[in-house]
């Protein structure tokens, strides 16, 4: 979930977003390395979204990401269930995971639930769920073979080229042969999967991507979740 900016006078469609994390596997560094995943992710096809003005014009607008981390050890169910801030998204963060994946609450949401693991090596999957917290969902085509390099919202299990596989050498679709999230990009077509064209933007140009889940997560034990 996140915050629309418009800025007609730099040409700029911003999005405002804070990562909020705790848990037991959350920490400082964590918090900023997360945030700075997303945002470079996000920024990195320099995205472009054409506005209307009016019925008979548009007007072209880079989209620009600017994302902040915090590990915040003070938080409670009562501030994620009370929080209005459109630009606050909420992640549990833990070793260990039900079903041993990362997810979030819901399409535009702002919770969810971070298994360490899927954080650390410049790994995709922070981009990829702050994906969904916007709205976007998997694509329903997951064989895009011969289609170049996989964008940021693919899930594993995806048939890709050789190239972007766990394993070049294996056929597609054994073990090793579908798609190494590490290889995922944010393309252009996933920032026109936004619509940022259609958002409401108010008399100081702001709008809200995605909603309000508010969902706050215990700690997943082995054999209890």
């Amino acid at each position: 979930m996140g915050e629309a900016e418009l800025q007609p006078h730099n040409n700029l469609l911003i999005i405002h977003a804070v990562i909020i994390i705790y848990g037991d596997a959350a920490s400082d560094e964590l918090a900023f390395r997360i945030a700075k995943d997303i945002q470079d992710f996000w920024n990195e096809p320099r995205g472009k979204v054409a506005i209307r003005e009016n019925w008979l014009s548009k007007k072209t607008y880079e989209v620009q990401f600017k994302v902040r981390g915090e590990h915040n050890t003070a938080l409670t169910p009562q501030m994620v269930f009370e929080n209005t801030d459109p630009r606050n998204n909420y992640f549990r963060v833990e070793e260990y995971a039900g079903g041993n994946i990362s997810f979030v609450d819901a399409l535009n949401s702002n919770s969810g639930y971070f298994l360490l693991e899927n954080l650390i090596n410049n790994s995709s999957t922070a981009a990829h769920e702050f994906g969904h917290t916007l709205g976007l969902e998997h694509p329903h085509v997951l064989d895009i073979r011969g289609k170049g390099t996989p964008g940021i919202m693919y899930p594993r299990g995806t048939l890709v080229d050789p190239e972007f596989q766990y394993d070049p050498t294996i056929a597609a679709g054994q073990k090793g042969g579908t798609l190494n999230p590490y290889t995922r990009k944010v393309l252009q077509t996933d920032i026109d999967a936004l619509q940022l064209n259609d958002l409401d933007f108010n008399e100081d140009g702001l709008a809200i991507v995605g909603g309000f889940s508010s969902v706050w997560h215990e700690r997943h034990s082995p054999g209890r979740d």
